[in-house]
């Protein structure tokens, strides 16, 4: 009876070892089947991250990893595809590519629109301090008593200002994309041009020769020209714009209010008692008034720049500007 006992122990050890055995194997199986993929993600701030994953699906893989993307943020492959092994998946922002779009399709270039996201590179952003000046303005002072025969006087010469500018600046290939500016810290203050118009007082002795005549007369017309021709001298204020939605709103066409298209260093806009065709000499460069603005009155000028950056670059500067007709 022991005996027979003995016999039906072993024979239960048996079957135990044999599961345990089946179980160890299923369990090696499981893990020899069970592809592990490296996966690499970059992410749109520019960190890179590689993950060890058994999953394929971009949507799984970033869930697991904690990633949600943001509104403005895109995910190539998409959500819903698949990725294998050493395969990357990128996050980019949206505003990015359009940027990239938009150049390209502004040189006319026939592509497709996965070709364009696919070539488009990374923005960078600098921050920079440069010097700038500021200039003088021209400050005038009328003591002729209404006089017409004047003649102007400069008490006080003019003098630039200097200020640092701190600028964020984002480049894209090297290219200046966009500039905002952060601070400003003034150097130097400028000092004003004062020009003092008097009366001309210039005294003639009485003669009775016809020469000395002709001399006062002469003196008086050469007075007179030059006070009409420093009438047309006047202090603006003097800014900048281009052809983009941010300084013409939308559906920009980039011609202008007298239906010329807006030229950089030539055209500017200027109020309505300044003709269209009226020459203005600004900064030592003639312009031609052809455009018109709602803000553009009194002494407001804006002079027509190729780039949003360049207009945002010049700001606001008080200038003499000479009616040339």
């Amino acid at each position: 009876m022991q005996k027979k006992n003995k016999c039906k122990f072993s024979f239960i050890k048996v079957i135990c070892i044999c599961l345990i055995l089946i179980l160890l194997s299923g369990v090696g199986v499981m893990a020899v089947t069970t592809q592990m993929n490296t996966v690499k993600i970059e992410l749109s701030n520019g960190y890179e991250m590689t993950v060890l994953t058994s999953k394929t699906n971009v949507k799984e893989i970033l869930k697991d990893n904690n990633i949600i993307l943001e509104e403005n943020e895109k995910v190539s492959p998409s959500l819903d595809e698949e990725v294998v092994d050493n395969e990357t998946i990128t996050i980019t922002d949206k505003s990015i590519q359009e940027i990239k779009v938009a150049q390209v399709s502004e040189s006319g270039i026939e592509t497709t629109l996965d070709s364009l996201l696919d070539a488009y590179s990374t923005i960078t952003e600098k921050i920079e301090t440069v010097e700038e000046t500021i200039p003088f303005e021209t400050v005038t002072k009328d003591v002729s008593g209404g006089k017409s025969d004047t003649k102007n006087k400069v008490l006080q010469e003019g003098e630039e200002g200097i200020k640092k500018v701190t600028y964020k600046i984002k480049y894209q290939n090297d290219m200046e994309i966009e500039k905002t500016k952060i601070s400003e810290e003034i150097v130097k203050e400028p000092v004003n041009k004062i020009i003092q118009v008097r009366a001309n007082t210039t005294s003639s002795r009485s003669s009775s020769s016809s020469r000395s005549s002709a001399r006062s007369t002469t003196t008086s017309s050469s007075s007179s020209s030059s006070s009409s021709s420093s009438s047309k001298v006047k202090v603006y204020k003097v800014t900048a714009y281009c052809s983009c939605s941010k300084c013409c709103g939308a559906g920009a066409s980039g011609y202008t209010s007298s239906g010329k298209k807006a030229t950089a260093g030539r055209t500017v806009a200027a109020p309505s008692n300044l003709p269209f065709g009226t020459k203005l000499k600004i900064n030592g460069k003639t312009y031609v008034v052809e455009d018109r603005g709602g803000a553009i009155s009194g002494n407001r000028l804006d002079i027509y720049v190729s780039s949003h950056s360049q207009a945002l670059s010049w700001g606001v500067k008080y200038l003499p500007v000479e009616i040339e007709n």
